[in-house]
């Protein structure tokens, strides 16, 4: 997916989108969020970890992972750029 199009879904979808960066080899261990995130790979790649399960995303990838669910982070030796959108979940009534 290109930067134009996932920003335009995550302000659309009500998420609010910022540009990071994450250095090479860095490692989040597994944590949750208190908010509902997207992301989309611009350069390097991202190793997500959830479930018991490792799932690499390159440039052009997506993922969500929604508030309150485990997961670790890792980057490749190249590090990586993305643009991350967060969005509070609405409570239940």
């Amino acid at each position: 997916m290109d930067r134009a199009t996932f920003e335009a879904e995550l302000v659309r979808e009500g998420y609010e989108p910022v540009t990071r960066r994450m250095d090479p080899n860095e490692v989040r261990p597994e944590h949750v969020h208190d908010f509902d995130a997207r992301l989309l790979v611009l350069d390097g790649s991202m190793t997500i970890v959830s479930d018991g399960t490792a799932r690499a995303y390159a440039p052009g990838e997506t993922f969500a992972i929604p508030a309150g669910h485990r997961h670790a982070e890792q980057t490749g030796p190249e590090g990586t750029s993305y643009i991350a959108g967060r969005r509070t979940p609405r409570s239940a009534a």
